[in-house]
């Protein structure tokens, strides 16, 4: 199968998008699939043997410049103007953009390629590559409606409530989109509900494709660094639950020796900063990020006990990924994160999502209980190892191209591609 799989940016240190395209491409291929992936800025981190094939956007949010004026030279036609007058009016153009930009590269090339597969951009432009001729399906890893109902719950004043309305104008268009899309994956049954229930899917189109775990994700040879505790998270984001962590955290370090190091990039003087600062707590708590699934992997295995805090997940690959490493976990009853760890309390202890109580209880009862630890730890690896495969990913993605592609054939015979 011949396949372009598009993703309006996937590099892997700005979310779980970047990190489903290089696994799932190299896993592809590794089954005999041609694999040729389409992004924005910023790009991905791709295999030997996968193709890449660079959109280029005007890259607004890039560091250190995020939110950027670009020079007059630097616009080349009325998609580059659209983006930059969408950011202008505190609006988030790249899907959309990125649609446009694609499906005038693809329309050259639909010989090329036999399916295409977009991974959450839920843009027009891509959705009309099925008029063109190219069956698509469509990758959504959890509804962004969830996110923005989060984000406008958590605003402080009527002027952010209306920036972030702006900012998330978009999902009209992807809730528009995904009702239309013919074929759509997702990565758990909570997704799947979530998916039907705000973008209106129609459950018979969706198929359900736990997302894996790399090789690499091993449990330390190096001891546990002594009360460490350690989050994954976009800092800054209210989805996240971090706020809820930062005052369980303070509040254990009242009566013992931890400390806190958050796999995370927080704003200069956002939420996170400032609750830090008003905890008392800076000198407890690192801060890392941009680090190599190497680095990664030994962050992962040096704390006694993790933590996912989150309010809600489409998956939680980082859940699954520290289970690999056998380290203990504390995580929120929230979303798919339930499915992950399993609800029997034997990988993971789950706890009310924003109860600060219930995790300080749960985080110290896990701190004095070696024992315990070191039972849920070779738990968590079990059902990783068995359960969270990206070969076992491709295979399954790999059936919903032939489907999607027998699908179109049926629904599209003898039809021509209309004009642009």
């Amino acid at each position: 199968m011949r396949v372009a799989l598009l993703s309006y940016r996937s590099k892997q240190h700005v979310g779980g998008q970047g990190v489903y395209v290089r696994h799932l491409s190299r896993e592809l291929v590794a089954l005999g699939h041609s694999v040729e992936v389409f992004s924005g800025p910023p790009y991905p981190v791709l295999d030997p043997g996968v193709g890449l094939t660079r959109v280029p956007s005007l890259d607004l949010y890039r560091e250190p410049d995020p939110f950027r004026r670009p020079a007059l030279r630097e616009f080349r036609d009325r998609v580059d103007v659209l983006e930059y007058l969408t950011m202008c009016t505190a609006g988030f153009g790249e899907p959309r953009t990125f649609g446009l930009r694609v499906r005038r590269l693809l329309r050259g090339r639909l010989a090329d390629f036999d399916v295409v597969h977009d991974n959450q951009t839920l843009a027009d432009g891509v959705l009309a590559l099925e008029g063109d001729g190219l069956p698509v399906v469509t990758t959504i890893h959890h509804p962004i409606t969830l996110d923005r109902r989060i984000d406008l719950a958590a605003a402080t004043s009527w002027r952010r409530r209306l920036t972030l309305r702006r900012w998330y104008g978009f999902l009209r268009m992807q809730q528009r989109v995904a009702a239309a899309s013919p074929s759509v994956l997702t990565v758990s049954r909570a997704s799947a509900d979530d998916i039907v229930r705000e973008f209106g899917v129609r459950p018979d189109r969706l198929r359900v494709v736990p997302l894996g775990v790399p090789d690499g994700f091993v449990p330390p040879t190096a001891p546990r660094v002594p009360g460490r505790i350690l989050a994954m998270a976009s800092a800054d984001a209210p989805l996240k639950g971090i706020p809820t962590l930062l005052e369980a955290f303070a509040k254990l370090r009242t009566e013992r020796d931890v400390s806190l190091v958050l796999v995370a990039k927080p704003a200069r003087g956002g939420v996170t900063e400032r609750l830090v600062e008003q905890l008392g707590i800076g000198e407890h708590v690192t801060f890392v990020h941009g680090l190599s699934d190497a680095e990664l992997v030994a962050v992962m295995g040096s704390a006694e006990v993790a933590c996912v805090p989150s309010l809600h997940e489409g998956f939680s690959l980082p859940t699954a990924e520290l289970m690999a490493c056998a380290t203990p976990l504390v995580v929120s009853r929230a979303g798919a994160i339930p499915e992950v760890v399993g609800e029997d309390g034997v990988c993971a202890d789950l706890v009310t999502p924003g109860d600060v109580g219930e995790l300080e209880q749960a985080l110290a009862a896990l701190l004095d209980d070696p024992d315990r630890r070191a039972a849920m730890g070779a738990a968590g690896r079990t059902r990783a190892r068995e359960r969270f495969s990206w070969r076992a990913v491709a295979e399954a993605t790999a059936a919903s191209y032939t489907e999607a592609v027998e699908r179109h054939r049926r629904e599209h015979e003898g039809q021509e591609a209309p004009p642009c």
